[in-house]
């Protein structure tokens, strides 16, 4: 077993605002709409986006793109990103672009995600590009598929969803 030298340990430090105070602004709002609040800063994102460190780029009807910047604090033991945060990425681009299409009183939840892996990413790899895109939208499920790519366009990760599509009562959001 090699010895690991000794280093001064590294640190990161996450803000994040009210999810309840998010969730309660987005109940009169379309999909689309609270989505575009969000990428004009009238709305702030939601803590996740702070935890994986991935910001929203673009929106449009049933497509959506976001930005990972991937660093070592989302490593693995082989020193790479972990996964699990490319998952969460790829999962919140394909939810997003669902909820572009919903009206207000409709919400989503992934019911099933499949990501295929095809190159590592380190913070080497530079600022990766979520894109998501709404397959088929129906009354009660919705399929969506998603890419990660780096600057240059090489995929990294697909992923797919489907998503259950769903009646949200009007209610108040507990606060935190």
């Amino acid at each position: 077993m090699a010895n690991v030298p000794a280093q001064l340990p590294r640190e990161r430090t996450i803000h994040w605002d009210d999810p309840g105070a998010l969730a309660e602004a987005g109940q009169g709002m379309s999909g689309r709409d609270f989505l575009d609040a969000m990428l004009r800063g009238d709305v702030p994102p939601p803590p996740i986006c702070h935890l994986v460190d991935f910001t929203f780029d673009r929106i449009d009807d049933g497509r959506v793109e976001m930005v990972l910047k991937p660093q070592e604090s989302q490593y693995n033991p082989i020193g790479s990103v972990h996964g699990g945060i490319i998952a969460t990425v790829l999962d919140s681009v394909m939810g997003c672009a669902v909820h572009t299409k919903l009206p207000v009183g409709r919400g989503y939840t992934t019911l099933e995600i499949k990501v295929n892996y095809l190159r590592r990413v380190n913070r080497e790899s530079g600022p990766m590009t979520a894109v998501g895109r709404v397959v088929h939208l129906g009354r009660q499920a919705a399929l969506a598929e998603a890419s990660l790519s780096d600057a240059s366009g090489k995929l990294f990760a697909r992923a797919s969803t489907t998503c259950l599509i769903f009646d949200v009562p009007r209610q108040s959001v507990p606060r935190g």
